[in-house]
């Protein structure tokens, strides 16, 4: 709910209203002039949760605390999403196995953390007469990473670099923000003694 779209206290002008105190119990139908001399006895602001109905909703609750929770809770969901947020991965076209599954590696990390990847091979002198190895190297690449990979931008030749751009299939995603949220949910452990 938009902060602008929220009444308080002597901006809310109807007669009536559905009155929830600040412990989350229903109140009843309660004259607003009322409700608002409730709200200033216990120190809190009368908000008007729910303008739409007849009678409007009215919670009892401390507003400043709730406008800066309700920040709080759009800047954590903004930190969570990672639209249009890029990582690279580079490599050249003789690269060694075990190098390619180190790099690798990191491409599905960053896929489980919800980036999209530019992995690229960098071709250098008689390298780009050869560009068919720096294909099989992309090859290679997604056979590591089946099932992880949605392919946004086939490989291609960009002056002396091949490309291709992958993102995170939508499971993968939702698998990552579902083991993520018991974490944060989770109490700290006492100390023993």
């Amino acid at each position: 709910m938009a902060d602008k779209d929220l009444r308080i206290n002597e901006q809310i002008r109807v007669r009536e209203v559905r009155l929830v105190d600040d412990q989350g119990e229903q109140k009843g139908i309660v004259a607003t002039l009322e409700a608002i001399k409730m709200a200033r006895d216990l120190g809190l602001d009368l908000v008007e949760v729910a303008p739409q109905s007849v009678p409007p909703v009215c919670k009892l609750l401390n507003y400043g605390k709730f406008k800066f929770e309700q920040e709080k809770k759009i800047k954590e969901s903004r930190k969570k999403i990672r639209v249009g947020e890029m990582k690279e991965i580079r490599m050249q076209p003789k690269i060694a196995g075990h190098d390619l599954d180190f790099k690798s590696e990191h491409v599905r990390e960053f896929l489980e953390d919800g980036f999209k990847v530019k992995v690229t091979i960098r071709f250098r002198g008689r390298e780009l007469a050869h560009t068919e190895i720096g294909e099989q190297v992309l090859k290679r690449v997604l056979a590591r990473l089946e099932g992880f990979y949605v392919m946004e931008k086939l490989p291609s030749m960009e002056g002396r670099f091949m490309s291709m751009v992958l993102q995170p299939k939508a499971s993968i995603i939702k698998k990552t923000a579902a083991a993520a949220a018991p974490e944060e949910a989770a109490p700290a452990p006492a100390d023993k003694v």
